[in-house]
């Protein structure tokens, strides 16, 4: 079988992370990712889930967005608690 070659750019820190982590597995880089492309066309999907970090929707964008701008223009109202009564407002 005629093999190719691909190239991957990443994060530094992030390839580290990785090679070590599948070092410890008794893999290497290439073949982790042969393991994930045939998976990919075994399944016809990504064999896991990917999902977005519910931080960064449009909606909670915006509402600090305007809390930001509040701050800045100095109309914010801080509000402060105890962690006795957020957890008084938690168990009501």
């Amino acid at each position: 079988m005629a093999t190719t070659s691909i190239t991957v750019r990443i994060d530094e820190d992030l390839k580290k992370q990785v090679e070590l982590l599948f070092n410890d597995m008794g893999l290497n880089m290439t073949t982790a990712f042969i393991i994930f492309a045939k998976a990919v066309v075994k399944q016809n999907k990504i064999p896991f889930e990917i999902t977005a970090d519910p931080f960064f929707c449009e909606s909670n964008m915006a509402n600090i967005k305007k809390i930001v701008d509040k701050y800045e223009s100095g109309d914010a109202v801080l509000v402060t608690k105890t962690m006795e009564e957020l957890e008084d407002m938690a168990n009501a």
